[in-house]
């Protein structure tokens, strides 16, 4: 416990110098020299990017109206699909400016004015200067420099006619592209001038709404039990209704259970938080409906929704092998994905650089029928009190979440805030606090933010965990920790793969602005339990790169891997002496570079996004970690032992 008070004071210190640091802001419009490097500074944290800054300055006085401005939407229809990229045009600027940018809004009656009362909000997420712009923060923005004919003004027009043969008044335009999903609010764009620093307004279009608001979206499958006999569906839609999913040959039916979460179930600290105030967006209603009389390792064909908001497209899902089946099993294991936009424009404050590439990746084995399960250890989307960026993650999913079981770990960026019962007194969360998490990721788990549960896959058992909730000795996720692992019929099971989001293990050191990752706390009271039980790997995330240790207990080498005839490292746990951990958050955020010092447990280390492959039988585990740019195969290893009459 005493290790744990010493890692939370070192947590509670960080966020305390971050108001402190907003509190001796001047009122100048620099930014703090803090803020200027604010991608180390918080890296854990609601990191800034240039599109957060334009909510942290006073308003300008703007120019005399122009009345010659306009912006037009150009959609695939008259009202806005489930998805598409509009092109939007900004006309009539007589004169083009660097600091010209647009804005996309929803809902549409939110409150883009200056909300100068605010400015302390942006403090508790790391935003340091003095003001925010506006009071409901815009889903999407881009310069219009982005469109490389604004600047020079090689898109002329004539808004006041010639004069003997001269216009009278020559305008620029622009054109950029947005990529829009469905987020059942209406939508609009605002031009403004002074940059994302000092912006005023300028002028909105017209109010754009979506054709279906109410449609039957973002399909994810998940596995309720080791039988592989029933599946969980859920889905999102604008609708309170229930619904229904149609699956199977016989065209079996089962109803939704429906849920939703308000701005009274995020957290607040003393100071409202993203998720409670600026950051707020409706999340429509979350539809959950568990079919049943499935058979394991078989494919399904299914949809979703009802014939008042309309259907989804029919697709197909595969269940994977029950607990204890002979049968191989692939699956796919990583961490820190989120999303990153599919446009210019920017995407909040968080961007996962790496999330496309390691998806389209992904969503290549799993097309191949290569792969039988997802599992996503914390950091899922990476939101943090943005509420609309979950829709645009579960958008990006889709095309694999809709076809397998996607299992998730909760992460930092879930669960943590001030006062929220967290181990950790950090606002990672943004307010949050595991809410929209539990409710989009409906897991097998015991109880509401108990987000720990076990499945068993084939010969695998799998143990996750939340390392921001309570791990230590006697508390109720560590007797469940010890009374899971301690049940494991290694007969059926014979492998036990335990899982979570902070590392044990890692080269990547804290330093005076970035918390250490590793809390010495829980390697403590949870590290033996992995010994006793005898874990064959150890899978975690949060540090962003990936990382391979020999068999290590107590920050020790208790055993090395030898190469097999392929020359690849091979743990042979017929001789067993402690499990090997694997970090493995490279899959999207901005990856961790290596120091040159090298720990003697490390064996492999890789900076570069991607994302780790697993085969079983009951004889062998192997695994490869593929870079999802190249496709490549950047690290190998195994893990072998002989089967248990």
């Amino acid at each position: 416990m005493d290790l744990l008070l010493n890692f939370n004071s070192i947590s509670t210190l960080f966020f305390l110098l971050s108001l402190l640091q907003f509190s001796l802001l001047s009122s100048s419009s620099t930014l703090h020299p803090l803020a200027a490097h604010s991608a180390n500074l918080h890296r854990n944290y609601t990191a800034i990017s240039d599109f957060r800054l334009l909510n942290r300055r006073k308003l300008i006085n703007c120019p005399p109206k122009n009345f010659f401005v306009k912006i037009d939407v150009i959609s695939k229809s008259t009202s806005l699909l489930n998805e598409e990229f509009v092109n939007v045009t900004v006309s009539g600027i007589p004169n083009p400016s660097k600091d010209h940018w647009i804005a996309m809004v929803t809902p549409s009656n939110a409150n883009v004015d200056g909300c100068s009362l605010n400015g302390f909000l942006y403090g508790q997420t790391g935003d340091f200067s003095e003001l925010p712009l506006l009071c409901h923060y815009p889903v999407k923005a881009a310069y219009l420099r982005s469109d490389p004919d604004y600047l020079p003004c090689n898109n002329k027009g004539c808004v006041i006619p010639p004069v003997d043969g001269k216009c009278e008044q020559v305008t620029c335009s622009a054109t950029l592209s947005f990529h829009i999903i469905n987020f059942r609010t209406d939508v609009e764009f605002f031009l403004f001038d002074g940059g994302f620093v000092t912006p005023c307004l300028l002028y909105k279009s017209k109010t754009l709404s979506f054709q279906n608001p109410n449609a039957p979206l973002y399909g994810l499958i998940s596995s309720i039990d080791s039988t592989a006999t029933s599946m969980r569906l859920s889905w999102v839609s604008g609708d309170e209704e229930p619904q229904q999913v149609q699956y199977g040959e016989d065209g079996r039916i089962q109803t939704s259970q429906v849920s939703t979460f308000s701005q009274n179930d995020m957290c607040n600290s003393l100071l409202p938080s993203p998720a409670k105030d600026f950051g707020w967006h409706d999340p429509g209603f979350i539809h959950s409906a568990i079919m049943t009389q499935l058979k394991p390792s078989t494919t399904y064909s299914y949809k979703y929704g009802s014939e008042k908001v309309g259907w989804s497209e029919e697709t197909t899902f595969r269940t994977p092998p029950a607990a204890g089946d002979e049968n191989d099993f692939s699956f796919i294991a990583f961490g820190d994905m989120g999303k990153a936009p599919l446009d210019s424009s920017s995407v909040e404050h968080y961007i996962q650089p790496g999330s496309i590439t390691v998806v389209e990746a992904m969503k290549e084995e799993v097309e191949r029928g290569e792969i039988d399960g997802v599992f996503h250890i914390g950091d899922i989307s990476y939101a943090t009190g943005f509420l609309v960026e979950w829709d645009f993650f579960l958008h990006l999913i889709n095309p694999i979440a809709s076809r397998l079981p996607y299992m998730t770990a909760i992460g930092n960026h879930e669960r943590d805030y001030v006062e929220s019962g967290s181990v950790y007194i950090l606002p990672d969360s943004g307010g949050e606090c595991g809410v929209p998490y539990e409710t989009y990721h409906q897991m097998p788990t015991s109880g509401k933010d108990q987000p720990w549960y076990s499945i068993e896959m084939a010969s695998i058992h799998f143990t996750i965990i939340s390392t921001e909730h309570d791990f230590t000795i006697n508390s109720p996720q560590y007797e469940w920790m010890k009374n899971d692992m301690a049940s494991v019929d290694r007969s059926r099971t014979p492998w036990l793969i335990f899982a979570g989001h902070r590392p044990m293990y890692t080269s990547i050191q804290g330093s005076l602005v970035i918390p250490p990752s590793v809390d010495p706390s829980f390697v403590a009271a949870v590290e033996p339990l992995l010994l006793q039980n005898k874990v064959d790997l150890v899978l975690f995330g949060h540090v962003h790169n990936y990382e391979r240790t020999c068999s290590i207990f107590n920050n020790m080498c208790k055993g090395m891997p030898f190469k097999d005839i392929n020359g690849i490292d091979t743990y042979d746990h017929n001789n067993y002496t402690a499990p090997l951990h694997a970090v493995i958050g490279m899959a999207g955020f901005t990856l961790d570079q290596f120091s040159e010092k090298i720990e003697s447990w490390s064996l492999s280390r890789v900076s570069k996004f991607g994302y780790l492959r697993g085969h079983a039988t009951k004889e062998k585990l192997s695994f490869e970690m593929v870079n999802a740019m190249t496709r490549e195969v950047e690290d190998s290893f195994n893990i072998i032992k002989a089967q248990i009459p």
